[in-house]
């Protein structure tokens, strides 16, 4: 039985090795130059070349002059680039290649990007924030995007993937280094790492040999101990290795490990181990490529030998780079005598010059290149990087609990909600919530003293809902990685009252700390305090992006390796980009023409453009400021004046409302609602459904408020400066309506007759009716239906009604210099006469909003009545209102729906460009603005402005055609569309 466990064991070591067996990626074609050149070179020259030396960007002159010396006299192979910027560094790479007489191959640790080492770099999430994502192909867009920011600034080796197995929670030096302890994650991810840098030129390094994802010492202090077996390292650790031979690798990293099972030499490191290094790496797995070491000055091995000595034992393990040699002089002349005395041979030193020699000719330094020294920071910092981390931070957001389905976080409005940051200002992750919700919020330090945590806790029990958001954490487990016990404390206490979502930007290792996990209704881990991570946990819980991730780790007792609570459906709008569906950053730079160039022909003094398509805003663009004085610019907080878009985001949507409870019906008579109306009167059998489509016979607008004036002058029975029981009614800044008054005037148009024809006429009229029948059907004043049934569960901030009461004026966008009626500045109150004879709440006019919360109601509509995984509208009512009511008629012009106006009839006018399918439909509005939504597109459309201001009768806007300009360059920029959402970028 001993014998055949023993042969079974034999093959199964064997067939371990072969399938490992494959050519590294730069000895897979002829090297010609490589090849020729190792037989020119003297024995100094190649051990040379053995020789990675350390380079500081950021350090003085004497410094470089160092290295000048070493690539000048000592022919070192390459250098490794440490801190430093990308213009310093690029300048120093230049200087010190042009003094090579053999080209330098340069490397560098960039395992999150070259942010890990110079200033002004992008940083991509660390490894253990990729081992939570399912989809590989974004790790490769990542390691090609890092290895084309590599090949700029002239690195051709980057010290990446680690691919350890990190099962040690007390790992110091690992840890968050790693895509975790699935091995299988491991393996995938590290080949997608691999490939997507070496099929971009950039050589990938597999560290750290054979593996230090076990251990609790840090190797740059001491010597850590591995006591596994042969079995448990080949079950684990080794798993990694074999399959990134077999496709290609081209470099690995030994590490500085005392593993007694492999060499039981005391105090000997794995790099200096000829049983590693030549015995298990390339005799029994079959690797022959680049074999570095890791970094010589470090304790794991310095502490033991002395400088060049260590070099040397290096060598003969069979290591082809000395990285880090902290004397190069010293440990040249060392290893020339052992060539001399036989101990080194030169046939050793031969092969892995060739390899050095191979793999700079396959990065292609042989040719001489100077790396281009201008606009370097520019080339770095794309538009496309950016976006790529935010894929791959929207991508990583692991759901570890979520108890009674809080999230994403719907009822909104019966929540109030607290948000609690600890240990930063949680600037970032609120701002992208408040895209959503409203909340108060509140900071707190890492660890809160009992008087700091009571005033927390006190606060946080104010609402109903607390968001707990743990930033500044740490990388350290000696720290819980930044999550304190008092800060656990005021965590558990405040779950112990109230729904509590833990968002927990560190590493997920620190959780298994909690006392009361089950307190907590909700736990998103969120990997690193970074912004993009911020943002991408804030749209998590509201259900802006899915929720996809998985733990690459186990959690104490709590949480295990893989789990992860999905949140497949994407429920709200998404803040995003063009690149998502495939197009260039600035795909819509011609509406920013468009856009400067009425601010510059004064068609208006600023504006609010939004671009949605399936869900995503990919363009969000604030331009110009409140007025032409240019002292305050435009923000995407900032409210515009709809205007006539309040007809279909107020008084339709909540007819719409009403018609699905049953309360209301397009086609009963008006005298349904308005028992009052004499049977005799035209008004009688009207019915609302040929109102909402403007056929109703009612005349364009009755300028109600000129019986109210006095030869310029407001009548003062009608009006107050103050405010009254009677007078309660805001016009204006300090202008008061008669309540009689302001509630006669659906009556004044009861008593106008209407005009002989039923034809197409575009009306305000019928919507004072349609305001009056919201709150006689509802039992609610038409402000406060449509806010309590859209505007407030739908996380509608901006969206309401005389927004006086719930914001400064600073936010608010002006309208007209009133001339004519109110004798001001309109600001903050409704343009509109009559709907500011109305107190400001019209059917018709009233609703100010921004961009943002407009564009939310346009795509609820777009999703048949459905918005953060509420429904509001039936998909039945939905499709009735926006269709056309009266395209089979014979009425001319013609094209409305039931309030929502609809695209361009075949040569005749409308709102839009030609390019809208006709189901599209939407509503402009009378200060500049306009809505429109393309169910067949699935594209949102927002412009706002003020071109009222401080005329009405600047008419520029509409003659220049800016609105439909911008939505034809909108439909043709999306018709190009490369990809479909959810691919790779």
């Amino acid at each position: 039985m001993r014998i055949a466990l023993r042969t079974l064991f034999f093959f199964f070591f064997i067939a371990f090795a072969l399938s490992a067996k494959a050519q590294p990626i730069f000895d897979k074609s002829e090297t010609p130059w490589a090849d020729s050149l190792l037989a020119t070179l003297s024995v100094e020259e190649k051990i040379g070349q053995l020789f990675m030396v350390a380079a500081y960007s950021n350090r003085d002159a004497k410094h470089e002059k160092e290295l000048l010396e070493l690539v000048e006299r000592y022919k070192i192979g390459g250098l490794i680039f440490f801190q430093g910027g990308p213009v310093r560094e690029t300048k120093m790479y230049n200087r010190l290649q042009s003094a090579a007489e053999i080209p330098l191959l340069i490397g560098m640790d960039a395992e999150w990007g070259l942010g890990m080492r110079l200033d002004s770099t992008i940083s991509f999430p660390r490894q253990m924030t990729l081992g939570a994502i399912r989809n590989d192909s974004l790790i490769y867009a990542m390691g090609k995007e890092i290895a084309r920011q590599s090949r700029r600034i002239g690195i051709h080796v980057n010290f990446a993937p680690v691919v350890d197995v990190n099962n040690n929670p007390n790992n110091p030096v690992i840890n968050n280094r790693s895509f975790g302890e699935d091995k299988e994650n491991v393996e995938r991810k590290g080949l997608a790492y691999m490939h997507g840098m070496q099929d971009n030129g950039v050589l990938a390094n597999a560290k750290h040999f054979p593996g230090h994802g076990d251990t609790d010492t840090d190797s740059h202090y001491n010597l850590p101990v591995i006591k596994h077996d042969m079995n448990r390292l080949r079950s684990v650790e080794l798993y990694p290795y074999s399959k990134m031979f077999k496709e290609g690798l081209g470099s690995i990293m030994v590490a500085h490990l005392s593993i007694p099972s492999l060499d039981s030499t005391p105090n000997r490191a794995s790099t200096l181990s000829p049983n590693v290094v030549t015995g298990l790496l390339q005799e029994e797995m079959g690797f022959d490529g680049l074999i570095f070491t890791d970094a010589l000055n470090m304790k794991g091995v310095s502490k033991f030998y002395d400088p060049g000595e260590v070099d040397l034992l290096a060598a003969k393990a069979g290591n082809d780079v000395l990285l880090f040699a902290e004397d190069v002089p010293k440990a040249l002349d060392k290893i020339r005598d052992a060539i001399a005395d036989g101990s080194y041979s030169e046939a050793d030193l031969n092969r892995s010059v060739a390899k050095i020699l191979k793999a700079k000719e396959w990065a292609g330094i042989h040719r001489g290149e100077v790396v281009s020294e201008s606009n370097i920071f520019e080339d770095l910092n794309t538009p496309e990087a950016d976006f790529l981390k935010q894929k791959l931070s929207d991508a990583a957001m692991t759901l570890v609990q979520n108890k009674n389905g809080i999230l994403p976080l719907g009822d909104l409005d019966s929540r109030t909600i607290s948000v609690v940051t600890i240990g930063g200002d949680g600037q970032i992750f609120k701002n992208r919530l408040a895209k959503y919700t409203d909340f108060k919020s509140v900071e707190t330090v890492t660890s809160p003293e009992p008087v700091e945590a009571l005033r927390v806790r006190d606060f946080a029990l104010k609402s109903n809902t607390v968001i707990i958001n743990v930033e500044g954490t740490s990388n350290s487990p000696s720290k819980n990685f930044g999550l304190s016990g008092d800060a656990i404390n005021l965590i558990e206490t405040i779950a112990a009252e109230r729904e509590v979502i833990l968002v927990f930007m560190g590493n997920p290792y620190a959780l298994a700390k909690l006392n009361h996990p089950e307190r907590l209704k909700a736990i998103l881990v969120g990997y690193q305090d970074d912004a993009h991570l911020n943002r991408a946990a804030a749209e998590a819980i509201m259900g802006a992006i899915p929720v996809t991730g998985k733990l690459p780790v186990s959690v104490g007792e709590y949480f295990k390796v893989k789990e992860g609570i999905e949140l497949a459906e994407a429920t709200r709008l998404h803040y995003t980009s063009p690149m998502e569906f495939g197009l260039s950053p600035e795909a819509f730079a011609k509406i920013d023409s468009i856009a400067m160039d009425g601010i510059q022909k004064r068609a208006y003094p600023g504006a609010q453009i939004l671009i949605a398509k399936k869900g995503k805003v990919i363009f969000n663009q604030n331009y110009g400021f409140h007025t032409y004085d240019d002292q305050t610019p435009v923000r995407s907080t900032d409210l515009y004046d709809l205007a006539s878009i309040t007809k279909i985001v107020a008084s339709t949507i909540s007819l719409m409302k009403l018609d699905d409870l049953g309360k209301f019906d397009l086609d009963a008579p008006l005298s349904n609602y308005f028992p009052e109306i004499r049977a005799d009167s035209p008004y009688y059998t009207m019915q609302p459904r040929r109102m909402l489509a403007h056929v109703a016979g009612l005349k364009a607008w009755i300028p109600f408020y000129v019986e109210t004036m006095n030869e310029g002058e407001p009548k003062w029975d009608v009006y107050s400066k103050s405010e009254s029981a009677l007078y309660s009614r805001e016009v204006a800044r300090q202008m008061y309506i008669n309540n009689v008054v302001s509630d006669s005037l659906m009556f004044r148009i009861l008593a106008s007759p209407l005009r002989p024809n039923r034809d197409y006429k575009y009306s305000d009229l019928g919507y004072y009716f349609m305001r009056e029948i919201v709150k006689r059907q509802s039992g609610l004043r038409l402000d406060s239906f449509a806010a309590s049934n859209f505007y407030e569960p739908m996380g509608l901030q901006t969206m309401g009604y005389q927004p006086l009461e719930r914001f400064p004026k600073e936010r608010i966008v002006p309208t007209e210099y009133d001339t004519y009626f109110r004798g001001q500045l309109v600001h903050g109150y409704v343009h509109d006469p009559g709907a500011a004879m109305q107190g400001g709440v019209g059917g018709h006019a009233g609703v100010f909003s921004n961009a943002e919360d407009l564009a939310a109601i346009m795509q609820m509509l777009i999703n048949k009545g459905e918005y953060g995984g509420e429904r509001f509208l039936s998909e039945a009512v939905v499709s009735e209102y926006t269709r056309c009511q009266f395209c089979d008629s014979e009425l001319d012009e013609e094209r409305r729906g039931a309030g929502f106006d609809k695209p361009v009839i075949p040569d005749g006018p409308g709102p839009t460009c030609k390019c809208v399918s006709f189901d599209s439909f939407g509503h402009s509005g009378f200060t500049g603005t306009i809505a429109w939504a393309d169910p067949v597109e699935d594209i949102v459309y927002v412009f706002l402005s003020n071109r009222v201001y401080p005329s009405a009768e600047n008419k520029k806007l509409a003659r220049m055609d800016i609105r439909t300009n911008i939505q034809e360059e909108i439909y043709r920029v999306l018709s190009e569309e490369k990809i479909g959402e959810g691919e790779a970028p």
